[in-house]
């Protein structure tokens, strides 16, 4: 007598639906989220190598984020420094004309118009801040207003500078830093004194530029010239110098840039599910339920139940 019995059969089918239902489910969220899992533990074999790169990238992140703000601020200096080395080449040039024409008519209203202009490059702003204030936040580094606050018999040019000596330091990544900071004193001490120069000549008994010129303007203005020569250079000098800055900041940047992709590349090849393969894990996996729910159906018609009402 040949024994009938499904139970076993039953057990092998289900267990294979099981599975099919749980490969189906896997594929179909891996299409959805794009994503070989959700948690570490999806990753079990690369999860410290994927902590690893997660960690290097975030950071990064923050190092390109810093340098976007900090390639911004440098720009506003730039734009500043470039006022003061403006303002100095226009003196100078004033001054040229002046002894071209030899009249001095207008001159000192022109170089007042130029002093404005430097100061207000020296107080120039980023975010709110002054620029060239070393550590200083809420004062402008620059008190004088006029030519004639130069002049002040009580005043001295460092009394108009109220910066720190603090330089600002910037760290561009683990073993980049660089100084970003110019102080106001530094920058504009030099032009100060210049502009104190030419209002106490203004001021004294041979000064008053008047429509001609005597020898004694002459010869001051032109040896003013030299002054506002190296006046000049020293700023274009120092502008350049927040210039090699930049570029610095830029180079570091790009390298950033490659880095970060890198790294976003080495984290995608760990979680980013294959699109075409899950497609087809989906497709097989639906196979097999299908497959599966058919044997088991077809286990349930061949019953013992269904041989003995046969």
């Amino acid at each position: 007598m040949v024994r009938i019995a499904t139970n076993t059969s039953y057990s092998a089918v289900l267990a294979n639906l099981t599975a099919a239902q749980r490969r189906q489910l896997d594929a179909g969220d891996r299409l959805a989220s794009q994503k070989n899992g959700d948690d570490l533990k999806a990753y079990a074999k690369n999860a410290e190598m994927l902590t690893a790169m997660r960690t290097v990238h975030t950071r990064t992140e923050g190092y390109l984020s810093q340098n976007v703000l900090l390639t911004e601020k440098l720009i506003a200096q730039d734009s500043a420094m470039n006022k003061l080395v403006d303002a100095a080449t226009r003196v100078r040039q004033r001054i040229t004309d002046a002894l071209a024409t030899k009249s001095g008519e207008g001159l000192m209203l022109e170089i007042e118009a130029e002093f404005r202009t430097a100061v207000s490059g020296l107080n120039a702003q980023f975010a709110g801040k002054p620029l060239f204030a070393g550590g200083q936040i809420n004062i402008a580094p620059v008190s004088a207003q006029t030519l004639t606050d130069l002049t002040d018999p009580l005043a001295t040019i460092p009394g108009f500078f109220h910066n720190d000596d603090f330089k600002v330091q910037a760290r561009l990544d683990e073993s980049t830093t660089v100084t970003t900071g110019f102080l106001a004193e530094d920058l504009g001490t030099q032009m100060l004194t210049a502009f104190r120069d030419l209002q106490a000549f203004e001021e004294g008994a041979t000064g008053n530029f008047g429509p001609q010129l005597t020898q004694d303007q002459e010869n001051f203005l032109t040896n003013q010239l030299a002054v506002w020569e190296q006046v000049t250079d020293f700023l274009v000098d120092q502008t350049a110098r927040n210039g090699m800055v930049q570029k610095r900041v830029e180079d570091v940047g790009l390298d950033l840039a490659r880095r970060r992709d890198m790294t976003a590349g080495m984290i995608g090849n760990i979680v980013d599910a294959d699109m075409a393969k899950a497609a087809s894990d989906l497709s097989q996996a639906e196979f097999s339920v299908q497959a599966a729910a058919q044997v088991f159906a077809t286990l349930r018609e061949s019953s013992l139940l269904n041989v003995l009402r046969a």
